[in-house]
């Protein structure tokens, strides 16, 4: 019985999660003196936005009966939303002037920890109809003849509500300065809370209500500056690519004509430069089962990240749509793993794999068993602080259940798919039975200079971005301009292409045929690039401090940084591999 419910459940949180992040809200009519209920998300403070406690983790008004959560979907419990019922009666069009809340006896432990939450800086959230609103519990006054501090706590707050006939269409809160507890000598004291609501009409209509929460994304200040910046950095980078394609056009070309010309003096001539490499060019690279596996999971980041920003491009992302980008990947992730399978599965079977268990076991943990032992550690470190950033116990069992039942199946099935296909690698040149001793090689042409160079190109691309970025993730401010960040991603992953390219074909012109793992390692290093700009952005442009913090935004950002290190891996790759099948071609080595 406990079992069937629970599966009942799964399926239940599958598909609300399915559908959640593909569809928008309708709009709710409202009558003249309808209870709409206010619910209290979360509190924290201001500079550590990932370190959020529930509201009632101070001591509030709480509501007759006590408080009750609402239900929330996937997506909202990941992003650390956690609302629950308030006291507040706020009725539809009516006002209400200073409408008494409760009045609370606090203990010096309460105000231990009130005084702690005002000299922190705490914010609080709340939610009204589905729209935010947020407020800050007290103030800090610097005395300056004596150099003290005095914390106040804020007792009274004013919501002021638009509307647009039967709809609502905004919500602000202020706190009342003159109505002030101060909570600094930290002594048992009683406290009255008291709001008041104050109706107004609109002319905004109900579609372009979440218009006012773009606009107040200031991430950039000026528009027409955050465009110049990128389109700027954009064209610098595509016409240093430009320049460099150019050159490498006309190298390419100086070799045809040059390897032209030795098949017509005949074939004593002694072959150099790439050409010579013929034979060990499409030997297979060592440990296939990895790189095939790597591959496979960096096309399906790929994949994934087009989808998301298909449903950016149309809307669907609209600021504060609860943890909907979040359930978009959380479905995307499942669904496509099919692709990870198959990608891997068909390079494994070119490269002469026969352990096909051992494959897709690979590629199945390959992202998942970083993020598991990422997510462990995060979310003990939330329980410790009793944050609701810790996922609740059932939380985690639909997560494993939709592995368990969506993502892994889909795996073993594109992985049996790629088994079953007739595919073959079809190299243009014959592969000779030893390898070519590779000559040494200049510093700069090693592995970990060449990473250095090829991901500096691609980062320069996208560095200025990476900042509004940040900022609406590890910040309070929002991101909307999902059109820059395409043209962004774009131009990434076509820098990252050429440049993986050109260091491939200088790879091969001094006669090192050790390309494949080369690109991967080539086209996958901006992700490390982005990493280190973590700690720059950590460090010297934001306040975030504690143990909590810093181990959420350098978690979460490396198993960012590592989709990202697969992702322009597998491009990297696949058009190095792209490359080099088509210049062996023409020249019709044997």
């Amino acid at each position: 019985m406990a079992t069937d419910c629970l599966c009942r459940k799964f399926l239940l949180t599958f598909l609300l999660v399915s559908f959640s992040s593909l569809c928008i809200s309708n709009a709710k009519k409202y009558k003249t003196g309808d209870l709409i209920p206010l619910f209290a998300n979360k509190i924290g403070p201001f500079q550590n936005p990932t370190e959020t406690y529930r509201f009632y983790q101070l001591p509030f008004c709480e509501p007759q009966g006590g408080p009750k959560d609402k239900l929330e979907d996937l997506g909202e419990v990941l992003e650390g939303d956690r609302l629950t019922s308030t006291p507040y009666s706020l009725k539809f069009r009516v006002d209400v002037e200073n409408e008494v809340l409760c009045s609370q006896k606090m203990d010096e432990n309460a105000m231990k920890k009130l005084l702690r939450a005002v000299s922190e800086d705490y914010y609080f959230q709340m939610y009204y109809d589905d729209l935010p609103v947020w407020g800050f519990i007290g103030k800090v006054e610097k005395m300056i003849k004596t150099g003290t501090r005095k914390y106040f706590l804020f007792t009274h707050f004013h919501f002021e509500v638009s509307y647009n006939d039967d709809e609502i269409i905004e919500i602000n809160v202020s706190s009342d300065p003159m109505k002030t507890v101060e909570i600094t000598s930290q002594q048992p004291q009683s406290v009255s809370f008291s709001y008041s609501v104050k109706w107004k009409r609109t002319s905004i209509t109900y579609e372009h209500r979440m218009d006012r929460y773009a606009r107040y994304s200031f991430l950039p200040q000026h528009l027409e500056i955050h465009w110049f910046s990128i389109i700027n950095s954009c064209v610098t980078v595509l016409l240093l690519t430009g320049f460099l394609a150019t050159i490498l056009l006309r190298v390419l070309k100086n070799d045809f004509l040059k390897y032209t010309k030795d098949d017509e003096m005949g074939a004593e001539q002694e072959e150099t430069g790439w050409k010579y490499l013929h034979g060990d060019v499409f030997r297979f690279p060592p440990h296939t089962n990895l790189l095939s596996a790597m591959l496979g999971v960096g096309v399906q980041v790929l994949v994934i990240t087009l989808f998301i920003f298909s449903l950016a491009l149309v809307g669907m992302f609209y600021p504060y749509n609860r943890g909907a980008m979040l359930s978009a990947c959380v479905v995307l992730y499942a669904l496509t793993a099919g692709i990870s399978g198959y990608v891997s599965g068909i390079h494994y079977k070119r490269f002469g794999g026969t352990n096909w268990v051992n494959n897709v076991l690979m590629v199945s943990m390959l992202f998942c068993g970083p993020v598991l032992a990422t997510f462990s550690y995060l979310n003990t470190v939330a329980i410790f602080y009793r944050s609701t950033a810790a996922l609740p116990f059932g939380t985690i069992v639909i997560i494993i259940l939709i592995w368990a039942l969506v993502t892994f199946p889909l795996t073993v099935l594109g992985g049996i798919m790629a088994k079953n296909s007739k595919t073959e690698f079809n190299a243009p040149c014959r592969t000779t039975k030893f390898p070519r001793d590779v000559p040494p090689l200049a510093w700069y042409r090693t592995t970990i200079p060449q990473m250095l160079m090829a991901g500096f190109l691609p980062f320069s691309a996208i560095y200025i971005e990476l900042y509004y970025i940040f900022a609406s993730i590890w910040g309070h401010k929002i991101y909307t301009i999902y059109s820059i960040l395409f043209i962004v991603f774009i131009i990434l992953i076509i820098v990252t292409a050429f440049i993986t390219v050109a260091l491939t074909y200088f790879q091969l012109a001094v006669e090192d045929h050790r390309w494949w793992w080369r690109s991967f390692l080539c086209g996958g290093s901006t992700g490390i690039f982005i990493y280190g700009y973590c700690f720059y952005y950590y460090f010297l442009r934001s306040d975030m401090s504690g143990l909590m913090q810093t181990s959420f935004f350098f978690g979460y950002n490396a198993v960012v940084c590592y989709a990202f290190f697969l992702m322009l891996g597998s491009v990297g790759l696949s058009a190095s591999l792209t490359f080099v099948r088509h210049i062996y071609r023409a020249i019709k080595c044997e």
